[in-house]
């Protein structure tokens, strides 16, 4: 008999996102649009992004979310410094026997994209506005996070560690309906 650990139980690896039909019982188009983007977020707020867009210059790393080991930063490109670039490390895919992660352009986000420490509502205001977002249209948004490889790599994230909820084509697909509805931000008044 196979005896399932309480901790895999609960595990964000078994979460899944919900389809955007999930939401078609909301009659208020702009609670809609804001419940679509607060599901999308469980992908977003998920250490597999939070990492990657810290609020300071230095990455974080793993599920508990740890000050990267060892202490790199951001560099003016989001490469690292020029003495310890994040590709000397992180190779062009993961190399599991040493738990590190890859790709072939490995980087942290923009500084502008920092999200650590906001909530969903302030993350959806900044992935709104241009120049808090690395300079992207909303279209741009829908497409980075639906399709992009890099972030792609936070749903086959290598041993050890918990892939984003759901898949990248469904968190592209609720962005997708999101801004369809108006791309409304969660905590909005709603016009109430």
């Amino acid at each position: 008999m196979l005896t399932i650990p309480v901790q895999a139980i609960s595990d964000s690896s078994v979460e899944s996102l919900a389809n955007v039909g999930s939401f078609a019982a909301i009659s208020d188009p702009a609670e809609r649009s804001a419940a679509l983007f607060t599901e999308a977020a469980k992908v977003m707020t998920h250490p597999r992004c939070m990492n990657c867009h810290p609020a300071g210059d230095r990455p974080r790393q793993g599920d508990l979310r740890r000050p990267h080991q060892p202490p790199v930063v951001r560099g003016e490109d989001g490469f690292g410094l020029p003495a310890l670039r994040c590709p000397v490390c992180h190779q062009q895919a993961n190399f599991d026997p040493g738990r590190v992660p890859g790709d072939p352009v490995w980087h942290l986000a923009p500084g502008e994209m920092g999200w650590e420490g906001k909530t969903v509502g302030q993350i959806c205001a900044q992935i709104k506005d241009p120049a808090r977002n690395g300079g992207r249209s909303l279209d741009d948004i829908v497409h980075h996070v639906g399709t992009d490889h890099l972030v792609g790599w936070a749903w086959a994230p290598g041993a050890g560690r918990q892939p984003a909820p759901g898949t990248q084509a469904q968190a592209g697909t609720l962005l997708d309906e999101w801004v369809k509805t108006g791309a409304v931000c969660p905590n909005s008044n709603f016009g109430h």
